[in-house]
């Protein structure tokens, strides 16, 4: 039988719509098929992000616990911080306050032994007392190597270097010439003294003696006798005029007094006893006795050399040593 040509029209859009439809079920199986896999890796993930989750939250939860216990750790380690800085701090003040108190008896103790010393130097007349004590007291110091002490270093320094340039008197040299003066003292002729009776034994004639020359002796005697007879002299004080012979004694021994009593207040390093005595006994010998004497001028030059080495007895002073002693015990 002839097909008919609306029927195979029919026939292919049939089959075409059979196609498109198995085509289309095909696809929809197919995207099924991948929805599934899909859902099946969403499910996957999804549980996975839980357990990621999980886990999240638990490592939250022990990063939580171990801020926490971190925190505390940290509390108690700036709690021990500031106990060690304050016991550091207290530590330091102790020092400070011992280095203080070790400074302060350094300090006190140099300052005596060096008033000691220098009365030890005053009573035997020798600056060695002095020079070991400052000596030790510079040693002391620079052991002790504090800052504030620097001043007191150079103080002592200086005075040790003034003691060593100071030149010193020689005391038993002084008392040798004190002496001297004494024994010199029963010499000296008075101002207004009478000259002594000669021995008339210059007008015996003697055997061995011509007549001639004799008579020219005895005549030559008899001129200068006669010339004695008056005696003009040039007293400077009246009152070595008014002396009596009865009291050159009395004057003689004054001066001894005066020259003893400067003796023993040199032994006792009375230096202004010393010189007060010196200057009476200048004033005296000036005074009372006859200047144009050898005896008189050698006695007033031996005074004179005395006197003047008085100057060197006077012990170098360590005012700048007991200053700086001073300022360094107020802690300045």
């Amino acid at each position: 039988m002839p097909a008919r040509p609306g029927g195979n029209s029919v026939l292919r859009w049939q089959w075409s719509i059979a196609a498109v439809a198995l085509i289309a079920l095909l696809i929809s199986g197919l995207l099924w098929q991948k929805l599934g896999s899909i859902q099946e890796q969403l499910a996957r993930q999804s549980a996975d992000s839980g357990a990621l989750a999980t886990e999240a939250r638990a490592s939250a939860r022990q990063a939580q616990e171990l801020a926490m216990e971190t925190a505390a750790k940290l509390a108690v380690t700036e709690a021990r911080l500031s106990e060690v800085s304050l016991q550091r701090t207290q530590l330091e003040e102790l020092m400070q306050s011992l280095s203080r108190s070790r400074d302060e008896n350094l300090v006190v103790d140099i300052e005596s032994a060096v008033r000691l010393a220098q009365q030890q130097a005053q009573l035997t007349g020798s600056v060695e007392p002095l020079l070991a004590a400052l000596k030790s007291a510079e040693v002391r110091v620079a052991r002790a190597a504090q800052p504030r002490l620097t001043p007191l270093q150079r103080a002592i320094a200086r005075d040790v270097a003034r003691i060593k340039a100071t030149a010193q008197a020689d005391t038993p040299a002084l008392l040798v010439k004190l002496d001297e003066l004494v024994l010199l003292a029963d010499d000296l002729p008075i101002a207004n003294a009478v000259a002594a009776p000669r021995n008339n034994d210059g007008f015996k004639r003697k055997p061995e003696e011509a007549m001639t020359t004799w008579w020219v002796r005895l005549g030559t005697l008899l001129h200068e006798e006669l010339r004695n007879l008056v005696r003009v002299s040039r007293i400077e004080d009246p009152d070595a005029a008014l002396l009596s012979p009865e009291q050159s004694f009395f004057l003689r021994e004054n001066l001894k007094l005066k020259l003893l009593n400067a003796r023993l207040g040199l032994l006792a390093r009375q230096i202004d006893s010393v010189r007060a005595d010196l200057a009476s006994a200048s004033i005296a010998m000036g005074r009372y006795f006859d200047a144009s004497s050898r005896k008189t001028q050698t006695a007033m030059g031996l005074l004179q050399q005395v006197r003047g080495q008085m100057k060197a007895l006077e012990m170098p002073r360590v005012d700048d040593t007991l200053a700086a002693l001073t300022t360094a015990a107020a802690g300045r």
